[in-house]
């Protein structure tokens, strides 16, 4: 079993920045990829971003391209979102997953390919 913690949300107002951590414990994946969804009141959970642990490759949603940033610590277990010129449109409880790895070119940002998930963090940006 993979455990997910994250933490790093709060309250900042339009055009700041925040950055999330997601740390990973228990049984790990030898080759995954870990990503950033989001989900706002009354709306379905969506994809920000992911990043392939053992290669680096990251991807992003359109509307955060640009201003969010994915990366990891391998020392650490642990991926960061990095948030900057956040938006009102932003709010929005923050998930980190993790899924195991597929051969080949994948499309990593489908929510039913993750297998584990934290209990998110929120970040809420006023206007």
């Amino acid at each position: 079993q993979v455990q997910l913690v994250e933490s790093g949300g709060g309250l900042v107002q339009a055009g700041g920045s925040l950055r999330l951590s997601c740390a990973a414990s228990g049984r790990t994946f030898s080759s995954y990829a870990m990503g950033w969804f989001r989900q706002a009141p009354g709306k379905e959970r969506e994809f920000v971003a992911y990043i392939k642990w053992s290669s680096g490759s990251t991807y992003y949603a359109d509307s955060v391209k640009g201003r969010f940033t994915i990366s990891r610590d391998s020392a650490k277990n642990t991926v960061y979102l990095q948030m900057n010129s956040l938006k009102p449109d932003d709010t929005s409880v923050y998930y980190c997953a993790a899924t195991r790895s597929y051969s080949g070119s994948f499309d990593y940002s489908r929510r039913s390919l993750y297998d584990y998930w934290g209990q998110g963090t929120q970040v809420t940006v006023s206007s």
